[in-house]
């Protein structure tokens, strides 16, 4: 089997990690019930990561495409359970300096709109402070 690429192992490990929390269900939309055996916990984490060697390439990589976007929205079991938004989220969020972090490296990237529109508050806030 290739080697899997980092995405597919995070994918891996967060399906292994709902397994070990007996959060992994199996089936259509979790109808089948809760998965109580390694193997088949093994082969849905092959599955939804796109490393499956029963799968064809063009399907391996939908199911990739498809567990992306569930950790994404934050529709992942992990997630519904640990209150998290989506996986990953780290430096995008509340420590980044745009968010008002202050262990932040670099700081979000914002459109050209985005930059525009952070002017004119600044404009407005400076306005506001000097008519005091």
């Amino acid at each position: 089997m290739a080697k899997t690429s980092m995405s597919q192992r995070k994918t891996m490990g967060r399906v292994m990690h709902e397994y070990a929390h007996g959060e992994l269900k199996s089936g259509p939309r979790g109808k089948g019930g809760k998965v109580k055996s390694r193997r088949q916990a093994i082969a849905i984490a092959l599955e939804e990561a796109g490393a499956s060697k029963y799968e064809t390439k063009k399907k391996n990589r939908r199911n990739l495409a498809r567990s992306k976007a569930k950790e994404a929205t934050g529709r992942t079991a992990q997630q519904e359970t640990e209150g998290k938004a989506r996986v990953g989220a780290r430096g995008k969020r509340e420590s980044s300096h745009a968010m008002g972090g202050k262990n932040a490296k670099t700081t979000t990237r914002r459109s050209p709109r985005q930059r525009a529109a952070a002017r004119r508050n600044i404009k407005r806030a400076n306005a506001r402070r000097a008519s005091r």
